[in-house]
């Protein structure tokens, strides 16, 4: 599609900048506890997204016309269903850290600002930047295996990590910045004076803090700062597709952020229908695997040109399909996950 220049007054960017951060307020005060979200409640939330994006491409209709409601609507369309393997590679990086179901909006939330931030970036620069993305991708493709591999392995993710002092996330962020090994409460830093009492208590007893630093880093932001990672990775495949869509700077980044927002919220959906569908979690690590093959297929098509990719509807139809088997086994076979987990 070739690219438009439609340019927008500040009036526009106005209501785009209201709409934006007047949401994410209602977010954050809507979900001040840390409590886990709801199947309704994770459902109406991603409703109220596709809403808001509704309203803003009516909004674009009536005051710019057809044209740049319908270029923010293909972006957004697009924007959602490359972003949908996040879905998978969220849940996967929260079992990894067994993070609890309470505190996984507060972890996603702040990742959305990261989010906002970077893709700012890569909007502004345009595609220069992700010349390199192929390699990038190969080298994601097999963290994702890798994190396929170790969540099939961990079995159930459900119990809460009480030590991370053996985690490989723990183990690499302590030789850059101090780090406490355990959660504290839901904070992402603890200040010195709070865990000088902390090690004189019995649980914590071997615990030593690091020589200097007057803030250390706790686990829930490592797995932030992973969280954050693997979005701007992601973002090498999905940026430049929306860009082609439009090179107007509004609609490719109103399309990304609020794709990126409902995305977000749907992962709750997901999240909650896990806890109902015990062979769901078997289904997202096949599609962990199959996020890696196809993260490497495709960049190793833009290097070496084999002709062998797959593209973003047959992916989707994928996705689709490989969850709908989970659904259906879950409904079919219940007592068989349910027996095992009695057992152990």
């Amino acid at each position: 599609m070739e690219s438009t220049h439609i340019g927008f007054p500040p009036e526009t960017m106005a209501v785009f900048v209201g709409i934006a951060v007047g949401a994410l307020l209602l977010d954050m005060v809507t979900h001040r506890k840390d409590q886990p979200i709801t199947l309704i409640g994770a459902s109406l939330w991603s409703v109220f997204w596709v809403a808001i994006s509704l309203a803003f491409a009516g909004f674009l209709y009536i005051h710019h016309g057809a044209e740049a409601a319908s270029l923010f609507v293909t972006g957004y369309a697009l924007e959602k269903v490359l972003s949908v393997d996040n879905l998978f590679v969220f849940m996967a990086i929260f079992a990894w850290f067994k993070v609890p179901d309470g505190l996984r909006h507060r972890v996603l939330y702040w990742g959305i600002i990261g989010a906002i931030v970077f893709r700012g970036i890569f909007v502004a620069i345009g595609t220069g930047l992700l010349a390199f993305g192929p390699w990038v991708e190969i080298v994601f493709a097999l963290i994702v295996a890798w994190t396929a591999v170790m969540m099939l392995r961990s079995g159930d993710d459900d119990d809460e990590e009480e030590d991370y002092s053996q985690h490989i996330a723990y183990r690499f962020a302590k030789k850059l910045f101090p780090v406490w090994p355990k959660l504290y409460g839901h904070n992402f830093f603890v200040g010195r004076k709070k865990l000088e009492k902390e090690v004189l208590k019995p649980e914590n007893q071997g615990i030593t803090l690091a020589a200097k630093g007057a803030i250390f880093a706790t686990p829930l932001f490592l797995c932030l700062v992973v969280m954050e990672v693997s979005d701007v990775l992601f973002a090498f495949d999905s940026v430049p597709a929306v860009i082609a869509v439009s090179r107007e700077p509004l609609i490719v980044y109103s399309a990304m952020l609020f794709a990126i927002l409902g995305l977000r919220t749907l992962y709750f959906v997901l999240e909650a229908l896990k806890r109902y569908l015990v062979h769901l979690e078997k289904a997202v690590i096949v599609l962990l695997f199959f996020i890696a093959g196809k993260l490497g297929l495709n960049a190793t098509d833009h290097l070496f040109h084999h002709g062998i990719s797959i593209e973003p509807n047959t992916s989707l139809l994928i996705v689709l399909a490989v969850l709908a088997v989970g659904i259906l086994a879950s409904v079919i076979f219940p007592e068989k996950e349910e027996s095992a987990s009695e057992t152990k």
